[in-house]
């Protein structure tokens, strides 16, 4: 019922990226609690091989020790800031290590999401 119910919820209030909505009267969402390696686990303990994953997931895996332990340390530090007027040390040791390895010319970097 857990699921259930949490669909019910989903479907009221969201739009997914990438997903064709009138598909969900037919195929159920599945509301994910927690992934660990390859695996996701829904709020009835099922669980699923997770072959669509994004991000770093799809190389290290959900639940990663090294990455949690980083982004752990990265949020007791500076969790965001705007590069609008402003700047971080992050953000730029992280340009100059990507403009160290790109082609010649390409002297700077643009940060920006996929916006889903």
């Amino acid at each position: 019922m857990l699921n259930q119910k949490l669909m019910e919820r989903d479907l009221a209030v969201l739009w997914h990226p990438c997903t064709q909505m009138q598909d969900h009267e037919s195929l159920p969402l599945i509301p994910i609690r927690r992934g660990r390696g390859v695996w996701l686990e829904d709020m009835e303990g099922k669980q699923y091989l997770d072959a669509i994953s994004s991000w770093w997931v799809n190389l290290f895996g959900h639940n990663n020790p090294q990455i949690t332990a980083a982004v752990k340390h990265q949020l007791d530090e500076l969790e965001h800031v705007m590069l609008a007027g402003f700047s971080h040390q992050p953000a730029i040791e992280l340009a100059e290590a990507l403009v160290r390895v790109t082609p010649e010319g390409l002297q700077r970097v643009f940060y920006a999401d996929n916006g889903s």
